[in-house]
């Protein structure tokens, strides 16, 4: 009796044919949000691999819990350091845990940023600087394209905050986000944290440039509804403070809190109001500032008339530390690298609007891209193929 054939595997051609046609289905890394993996060395990460080693997970648990017996304070700043948490610091100075970050948009965020303040007083036995952003920056998502045309149903003289406004309407996920945080932050139902929750995730989630438009959009001196309407974004008469604070114990609040301690060291390292390293990367600092909003150190526009920034505390009281709390205040309303980064990017929103908008790159990238949803998409035919592909296969074993 004759054995049954056993069925040949595909040829090697064959099956490279094959991946070739699948490869344009694979997500690009524009579309994707990060997660722990896109980042070299992640806390998240890194804190896996601590747990497979015993003698860096013991002295990571024991550090843990000193870090939340001593709040913020590290060997460096505090002379009575437990010896016990110093020695438990010690065993993590050459763990991959020294060198880990994370990223704003990332999930886990929380817990990323967890991992990086527990082992944030090792850091300070070596030559780490404790201000340095925990947040490492990686290009994810695709260049906004803005669709200008649509604004025709406003008044050619309307002003750019409502412009900006309506491109949000316009755009489901930006409105959706921005209807959430106008929703908790409204008068008769304000409650401060839900509030500062919500537009937290409205910066987070929504498209940069829709969150930059509308935060960022520049008005003319004499138009104070523009300016009203730039200054009430962020929702302050519930968002701020009803009585202004002093400045430190607002920081103090802010340092306790993983997130907010994690933006204001982010603020910190790239809006110096000092500029140590000589240079003001100023699309990295407004960025910066953007993610202290909905946090304890929310700044805001002080009026109007103009663009002109500050925390919503005070230095009175501040006793000995006067000068400490004054360096704190005017980090934000006398930083020359944030009031350049606040200006060049409403200098680009102005342009963005002007009246040689017709001919410049960006318009014709909207034109190309004012129909995209009725253009043949680029997987289509690379499905078909492979389907026929999966077809044909069989006839060639």
């Amino acid at each position: 009796m004759a054995r049954p054939r056993t069925p040949l595997p595909p040829p090697p051609v064959l099956l490279l044919v094959l991946l070739l046609l699948l490869l344009p289905l694979l997500p690009r890394a524009g579309d994707l949000l990060p997660t722990e993996g896109w980042l070299m060395n992640s806390c998240i990460h890194a804190r896996r691999k601590c747990q497979v080693d015993p003698t860096c997970n013991a002295a990571y648990h024991h550090l843990n819990s000193c870090t939340s017996r001593i709040s913020t304070s590290s060997p460096a700043e505090d002379p009575s350091f437990p010896e016990d948490c110093m020695e438990a610091a010690q065993h993590l100075r050459n763990s991959s845990l020294m060198s880990c970050t994370c990223h704003r948009r990332m999930k886990n965020q929380t817990t990323c940023l967890d991992i990086y303040w527990t082992i944030h007083p090792a850091r300070s036995l070596g030559e780490y600087e404790l201000d340095v952003s925990p947040y490492e920056d990686t290009v994810t998502r695709k260049p906004a394209k803005m669709n200008l045309s649509k604004l025709s149903m406003l008044k050619p003289d309307s002003d750019l905050c409502l412009k900006f406004a309506m491109l949000c309407t316009l755009n489901k996920k930006c409105d959706r986000l921005r209807r959430a945080y106008g929703k908790a932050c409204s008068a008769p139902r304000c409650q401060r944290h839900t509030c500062l929750q919500q537009l937290r995730t409205f910066f987070e989630k929504a498209r940069e440039s829709h969150a930059q438009g509308l935060l960022m959009c520049p008005c003319a001196p004499t138009d104070l509804g523009c300016g009203r309407r730039r200054r009430n974004t962020i929702a302050p008469s519930c968002a701020l403070p009803s009585e202004p604070p002093n400045c430190l114990d607002m920081r103090n609040d802010c340092l306790s809190d993983p997130l907010c301690r994690s933006r204001l060291a982010d603020f910190q390292t790239h809006c110096h109001p000092l500029n140590i390293l000589g240079t003001c990367k100023k699309s990295r600092c407004l960025r910066a500032y953007m993610g202290l909003i909905g946090t304890a150190l929310t700044p805001n526009f002080v009026s109007d008339v103009n663009a002109s920034v500050a925390l919503s505390c005070n230095c009175r009281g501040s006793g000995n530390l006067q000068d400490e709390c004054e360096r704190l205040e005017k980090s934000f309303s006398h930083n020359p690298c944030l009031m350049e980064a606040i200006a060049a990017k409403m200098r680009s929103h102005s342009r963005l609007f002007s009246q040689d908008r017709a001919v410049s790159p960006l318009s014709m990238m909207e034109r190309q891209n004012e129909n995209s949803a009725l253009r043949p998409q680029p997987w289509v035919p690379s499905l078909f193929y492979c389907t026929v592909t999966l077809i044909l296969l069989p006839s060639f074993w």
